[in-house]
């Protein structure tokens, strides 16, 4: 018999996925990366890892046995993974309305319930604890947010000067923005509407539209102010207005931001010598004002050094909007970009005391799990995005504003 010869076991076909050699394994794995990691943007990718690891050396430094770098090492670890097997992904199906509503939908209900089943920590309910995990829903919320916004102006964007549109898409945002305010978290709520106004402002809104949607904010901001704001809210707000007022009190955390940021001078304390962070004058040194504690230990020049990084990471957001294939992705690294920024403006403001005192993370150095795997799997679709960049036919362009995505292919 041709190819078997005398034995009792069956003959193995070495061509089959099954029964590959080492050799081939390594080549075909290899093959399967370089395939895959093409179009990865290795240097928003690089940038990104780089402000994770000034975060890292800011959390080693201020104590010796500190769970918080063994944590956040793990969790930069996760979300690398998260980026990869996103940047592999043919996100096309994105476009889709009722995949678009369905990821929506899907992330609104755990905002809901943790109004009633969520864990209060320091008078917040905005974590869901699994197996000692904690899990921020409004961290990928945000991130279905800017999906489901990205649809809808990416088939109504030529339309955008009807101000039905700016409604219905305030709608959309309204019910997230509503929901985790009430948790409360004031400084989630903010980041949730800059992104909606963001995106909205980068449609296309008419100018007498921008007006009325600035008044409309201030009537709301009033409205909360007498009834959705709770004390210490509007504590918040008198010491940005006036923060020696209240030293001791409601302006005792922008107060001590304030002295970290200015005691580092040009070239730092030194890492692991900062004592705002170290003798804990700092409060949540490692999340909320960790940009305090890096200035103290950095100075004028890590400050330098991290705003390039930043700034890095923003540029190949926006490159990567300007080569989108359609409306879709254009709009959706426009939103991603949005994210990122007010994170980065918030954070930096109010740890200079120049914005109210809010409790929002800075992308890719504050410590916790949930914000950094958003923000990795954002960038993750941006990269699988970039694959197709470019390469929209006309007739895909047209689908774009007749609902064709909505059909099946």
């Amino acid at each position: 018999m041709a190819g078997c010869y005398t034995t009792s076991l069956p003959c193995r076909n070495y061509s089959s996925p099954f029964f590959l050699t080492v050799p081939d394994f390594i080549s075909h794995t290899l093959s399967f990366c370089k395939r895959n990691t093409r179009f990865v943007d290795w240097i928003a990718l690089g940038a990104a890892l780089m402000l994770c690891g000034l975060g890292l050396v800011t959390m080693s430094s201020f104590t010796h046995n500190n769970p918080f770098f063994v944590r956040q090492s793990a969790w930069i670890i996760f979300g690398v993974i998260v980026f990869f097997v996103a940047s592999t992904v043919d996100w096309r199906f994105l476009r889709r309305s009722g995949v678009a509503v369905g990821i929506y939908a899907a992330l609104i209900i755990p905002l809901v319930g943790l109004l009633v089943l969520g864990r209060a920590v320091k008078g917040a309910k905005s974590w869901f604890v699994l197996g000692g995990l904690g899990i921020e829903p409004v961290e990928f919320a945000k991130l279905a947010l800017i999906i489901v916004l990205a649809k809808y102006f990416s088939r109504r964007h030529i339309e955008i000067r009807n101000i039905r549109h700016i409604f219905v898409s305030g709608i959309y945002t309204l019910i997230v923005f509503v929901l985790v305010a009430l948790q409360p978290d004031f400084g989630g709520a903010i980041i949730v509407f800059l992104i909606w106004l963001s995106m909205v402002l980068f449609s296309g809104m008419s100018r007498k539209h921008l007006i009325a949607v600035v008044l409309l904010g201030a009537v709301a901001f009033t409205g909360l102010w007498f009834f959705g704001f709770h004390a210490y809210h509007r504590e918040r707000i008198l010491t940005f207005i006036n923060p020696a007022g209240n030293i001791h009190g409601a302006g005792y955390n922008a107060y001590q931001s304030m002295i970290a940021v200015g005691s580092g001078q040009v070239f730092g304390k030194g890492i692991g010598y900062g004592t705002q962070s170290k003798l804990r004058f700092l409060p949540e040194y490692q999340t909320d004002f960790i940009f305090a504690a890096f200035s103290e230990e950095w100075g004028f020049i890590g400050i330098l050094i991290a705003f390039t990084l930043y700034g890095i990471v923003f540029i190949r957001i926006g490159r990567s909007a300007m080569r989108g294939a359609s409306n879709f992705e254009v709009f959706f690294a426009w939103g991603v970009l949005s994210y990122f920024l007010a994170h980065f403006m918030l954070h930096v403001g109010i740890s200079m005391g120049i914005l109210p005192v809010t409790g929002t993370t800075i992308p890719f150095m504050s410590y916790g799990g949930s914000h950094l795997v958003s923000e990795f799997l954002a960038l993750g679709i941006i990269s699988g995005q970039r694959r197709y960049a470019r390469a929209a036919p006309r007739e895909t362009l047209q689908k774009e504003f007749s609902g064709g995505y909505d059909k099946v292919e």
